[in-house]
């Protein structure tokens, strides 16, 4: 075969939202892209690369979601702009790939209408075709094709089922190369769009049979889910038993971590003689890294409450639930999963309200997003919360913990909901546009999907603690040993310290506070961005000697639980080293009766 015929091409995937595109893009490339049963995952294209049998290099797009191209969202100009071929820096599609519900082709059906009068050689992926035939619902494919003029091809993404045929297809489409010379496509008027759909009704009457098993299921379960007391009752006792989970679930996980850095720690303390090679790999690397990772778990099962109910399709029932609440404050029901994703990262957060279609709306999002607490604040909320607040349980079922977790969740959301009225009735004044979102159908979670965000969520974590923590830690243990006390001191070694001299020069400005020299040490690294900030500002808590002069030493409530949240640190005696020397004295505390804080001057 000829060169010219094996040509790289580009393949875009277009649908309406939720229909599987990027299941389909995954299934196609290979990538791992994240997939999740309810609309607006996607809000910006995505490419990768596929190899045809017969040796064409493909390049797939994956598109946002759209019902039709007139772009009335960020996302949607995208997609429009992608298909058209109006992208910068980017050339046209030779293949359009529509991607279909097979169990709801109501909608896309005028958006496969629109497809066809931009000219491109254009293939419709029945995707989901599984449960089509599960629900007994007879699609006339060959009619389908000859009226749409377009190949039509079945495929379950999720089970990598009709792939083969599908790049088949686009590989023959792309050889065939036939483009019109000129889209013909232009923004329709009130009437061609009544026109359209008439069309698509049609067409769906006469290829289309009524499912003989239709999926009751979700309707069951949407009339009490859906239920405008009982729903909500139901959606704040999941988000409720979520951070309860995030207590207790993650413990003999965090008991294990937190072991073996101690057993690390105390094996190079062992066979390193005293210096600063045993500080630097102890105090500095082992205590630093530790602290980080002992929060793992915590994070991993809130990402596995989030993904499970995203694949399960509960995501767009809360979303029309707390519709009522967020209008009232002035906020879109649509801003419900972007200030959702919020809770993991702000950054993802905002790009996902692309979804939202006015620009006030968008805005308002985007000002509070920052606002929800995001997985970087876990560690140092659960530090304080551990420090704090007795480990009992209420009632003998609910953490007292969890309930203050939930607390502060609870917090940022009114914080939102506060500012956003504020923001919409004295800034931003105009009506908020009704809320239409299509819900996804009740799906089982896949549990590779599953698996993989999980990893993908942990490998992000640690990578972020290898990459920025660790060299933040190597800067704060220098800074505290470094310059070493001068003969014959009698201080702390951190008062001669880069450390001790920073504080000091920074101490005045802060004194009207109440700061003193140690507490002005900590606020430096803890300027610095939450994931950031509790590896570098736990060591920087502890210079400030945990008391004031004049007071006597803080002590840890009386919680029967050691302060495994704190590990070591330069220049003094740390609870974790603290524990080792109890262990080897008859002057053990009881557990429970609390431990002193060794004083800092």
């Amino acid at each position: 075969m000829s060169e010219a015929a094996l040509r790289p091409a580009r393949v875009a995937l277009v649908g309406n939202p939720n229909s599987g595109k990027t299941a389909l893009f995954n299934a196609l490339t290979g990538a791992r892209q994240k997939v999740a049963n309810y609309a607006g995952v996607t809000v910006e294209r995505k490419e990768g690369q596929l190899l045809t049998p017969d040796g064409r290099s493909l390049s797939v797009l994956d598109l946002p979601g759209t019902y039709s191209l007139r772009a009335r969202s960020p996302d949607e100009a995208v997609t429009r702009d992608a298909v058209l071929g109006k992208l910068a820096g980017e050339q046209a599609p030779e293949v359009l790939v529509c991607v279909a519900d097979a169990t709801n082709l109501r909608l896309v059906l005028r958006l496969i209408l629109e497809l066809k009068a931009v000219g491109r050689p254009m293939v419709l992926a029945l995707n989901m075709y599984d449960i089509a035939q599960r629900q007994g619902l007879r699609i006339d494919l060959e009619g389908l094709a000859r009226e749409l003029g377009c190949p039509v091809v079945t495929t379950v993404a999720t089970r990598k089922r009709g792939i083969e045929d599908l790049v088949g297809t686009v590989d023959a489409l792309a050889r065939a190369g036939a483009l019109a010379p000129e889209s013909q496509w232009r923004e329709p008027s009130a009437q061609a769009i009544r026109q359209a759909h008439r069309q698509a009704q049609r067409i769906l009457k006469t290829y289309v049979r009524p499912p003989e098993r239709p999926d009751t299921l979700t309707g069951k379960i949407d009339a009490v889910l859906l239920h405008p007391i009982a729903g909500l009752a139901i959606l704040f006792a999941v988000l409720f038993l979520m951070f309860q989970a995030v207590f207790t679930w993650a413990e003999v996980p965090k008991d294990l971590i937190d072991n073996g850095f101690q057993a690390a720690g105390a094996f190079i303390a062992g066979h390193l003689p005293e210096g600063l090679l045993r500080g630097f790999l102890v105090d500095g690397v082992i205590s630093g890294v530790g602290s980080v990772l002992v929060f793992l778990p915590q994070i991993l099962v809130l990402f596995l409450f989030i993904i499970l109910l995203e694949d399960f399709g509960y995501m767009a029932r809360a979303a029309f639930l707390m519709d009522r609440i967020m209008g009232g404050a002035g906020l879109h029901g649509r801003a419900f999963i972007p200030l959702l994703s919020s809770f993991a990262c702000a950054i993802p957060g905002i790009m996902a309200t692309r979804v939202i279609d006015n620009k006030r709306d968008r805005l308002t999002t985007i000002l509070v997003a920052p606002l929800m607490t995001c997985s970087a604040r876990i560690p140092v909320y659960t530090l304080i919360i551990s420090a704090f607040i007795p480990d009992r349980r209420l009632a003998g079922v609910i953490s007292l913990q969890g309930l203050v977790m939930f607390g502060l969740y609870a917090a940022g959301i009114a914080s939102a909901l506060a500012v956003s009225f504020i923001t919409r009735r004295f800034l931003w004044r105009g009506a908020v546009e009704p809320f239409l979102m299509e819900l996804p159908t009740y799906k089982a979670p896949d549990l590779e999907n599953v698996a993989r965000s999980l990893y993908i969520r942990g490998k992000i974590f640690v990578s972020r603690a290898g990459r920025i923590i660790f060299p933040l830690m190597i800067v704060v243990w220098f800074l505290a040993n470094f310059p070493a006390s001068p003969p014959g001191a009698t201080g702390p070694a951190i008062n001669y310290s880069l450390a001790g001299t920073i504080g000091h020069v920074i101490q005045p400005a802060l004194a009207p506070i109440g700061f003193n020299w140690q507490m002005t040490v900590a606020l430096i690294p803890a300027s610095r961005p939450a994931r950031w900030r509790w590896p570098c500002w736990a060591p920087s808590m502890r210079w400030a000697g945990a008391m004031r002069p004049g007071r006597s030493p803080r002590r840890w409530p009386t919680t029967g639980r050691s302060p495994r949240a704190w590990p070591s640190w330069p220049g003094t005696s740390s609870p974790r080293n603290a524990s080792r020397r109890w262990a080897s004295s008859s002057a053990r505390p009881t557990p429970g009766a609390g431990r002193s804080w060794p004083s800092a001057t």
